[in-house]
């Protein structure tokens, strides 16, 4: 363990062995389901991720036909509460 990490909570060292306190890019993943329709995880994508209308449809539609779509990227703690938003509007999303 390095010196700096040593003066580290627990915690901070556990985000910083997963990269997740680094500005290492991440991927936001929409997974596709069988409840939600195309208008709705559009909005959802215009909203939360704020794609324009294109881009949203463009999404749903990989998203549908591929299984899952890279939404958005960046940091882990960027994209940690719009991952939350999407979810808690009922999507499947993740970050990887």
């Amino acid at each position: 363990m390095e010196e700096n990490q040593k003066m580290l909570n627990p915690l901070e060292r556990e985000e910083i062995s997963q990269g997740v306190g680094t500005n290492k890019n991440r991927h936001l993943i929409l997974y596709n389901d069988d409840i939600n329709t195309f208008d709705y995880v559009i909005s959802c994508l215009i909203e939360i991720c704020e794609h324009d209308f294109v881009q949203a449809e463009q999404c749903a539609f990989i998203t549908h036909f591929k299984g899952k779509c890279d939404v958005k990227k960046g940091d882990y703690k960027s994209l940690k509460p719009l991952k939350q938003s999407l979810v808690n509007k009922g999507l499947k999303a993740a970050i990887d």
